[in-house]
């Protein structure tokens, strides 16, 4: 079964970790075809908003909904859900090939190998493509990780500092990457310190502070 949706509400989110309150009291609406940045200080709840949104972490309060989908419904969701963590969800052992091979069967992605070359040629991968990961600058592995995240061209696109580690030739890419995500009606929400996404590609900016939302701009 496969599923779909036009937007992602979140309604009264709060996160709690022990008595660390992550975040509080968030209400947002986000919409396909649409890119939010989120922006705030270490610690402000960025990153907690990105995992709950990713279905691996539960809320401490309110809910999220997919559309007509809730968090019964995490298993197919996170199917239609590409995240791009700050710490790489990659296998040191595997080269750059072999982790997007096994990402197109994991998605039982159709055109997988079509995919995965294409990838390749976007984010210019091919000098250290059958080389373990365990070789590869931070740089190098997160254009691996990248390329995994749009793989299996999710609905609701999530990227943790996508441009870590990238050169001014990669961050071009993936701004291009990104573009045509939007293009084709993904939900898009990044965070980062790069002001550029802001002005090139973005829809709107959010302000998160000690886990309240602050600003919203169009």
């Amino acid at each position: 079964m496969t599923i779909d949706f036009e937007q992602v509400s979140v309604t009264d989110l709060a996160k709690s970790y022990g008595p660390t309150l992550a975040l509080t009291g968030v209400n947002l609406s986000f919409e396909a075809g649409t890119v939010t940045l989120i922006q705030g200080a270490n610690g402000s709840g960025k990153s907690t908003l990105l995992w709950l949104l990713a279905l691996l972490a539960r809320p401490s309060r309110g809910q999220i909904r997919y559309g007509r989908y809730g968090a019964e419904h995490a298993d197919l969701l996170r199917g239609r859900i590409g995240f791009l963590a700050h710490q790489l969800q990659l296998y040191p052992g595997l080269t750059g090939k072999e982790n997007l091979e096994l990402a197109a069967k994991l998605h039982e992605i159709p055109d997988d190998e079509e995919r995965v070359d294409r990838m390749r040629a976007m984010l210019k991968l091919d000098d250290y493509w059958d080389r373990p990961l365990r070789t590869y600058s931070r740089g190098q592995a997160q254009r691996i990780a990248i390329a995994r995240t749009l793989l299996h061209e999710p609905r609701l696109l999530l990227m943790d500092e996508p441009s870590t580690g990238l050169d001014a030739s990669s961050a071009e890419a993936l701004l291009r990457l990104t573009e045509a995500q939007k293009a084709r009606g993904a939900i898009i929400l990044i965070v980062s310190h790069e002001l550029h996404f802001a002005n090139e590609i973005t829809d709107r900016v959010l302000q998160l502070r000690r886990g309240r939302l602050m600003e919203a701009e169009a």
